[in-house]
């Protein structure tokens, strides 16, 4: 664990509740568990929302989950007032499949630029073996007064 934290101010899973509700991720499930003061922790279950028809998890939901969780981290990381961050471009190599339980997403930033973040997402099963791991690339953009 980083002796500071990256977050541009405090946070807790309590507030960044309203950011999993009433979009994609409520719909799959998705669950903060742990904000670290350099990591994000969440956890999706593998159940008829997330799999494919052969029963195993699907991938786009792998990347879903490591989306969601990068740009979550990413938004954090700025002053929201003066800055926005979108996805520019994800990419993950699924290394094993799971049919039951949940799977565990963890987000650390490689590098917190002005105009560039990039995250690695791991994500494990319930028995902690990596079934995919993902790379996200943010860019962090001026708000433009209106």
């Amino acid at each position: 664990m980083s002796e500071k934290s990256i977050w541009f101010s405090h946070q807790s899973i309590s507030s960044v509740q309203h950011l999993i509700r009433k979009n994609m991720l409520e719909h799959l499930g998705i669950e903060m568990l742990e904000i670290g003061d350099d990591y994000m922790l969440a956890r999706m279950p593998v159940d008829h929302r997330t799999v494919q028809p052969m029963g195993i998890l699907h991938g786009g939901a792998s990347v879903a989950l490591a989306e969601s969780l990068g740009s979550i981290g990413s938004y954090l990381t700025v002053d929201q007032a003066k800055y926005h961050c979108v996805g520019i471009e994800v990419n993950a190599n699924h290394l094993k499949s799971v049919s039951h339980g949940f799977v565990y997403a963890k987000a650390v930033p490689v590098r917190l630029g002005r105009k560039i973040q990039v995250w690695t997402i791991e994500i494990k099963d319930d028995d902690g073996h990596i079934i995919c791991l993902s790379r996200l690339t943010m860019a962090v953009l001026e708000v433009k007064s209106k």
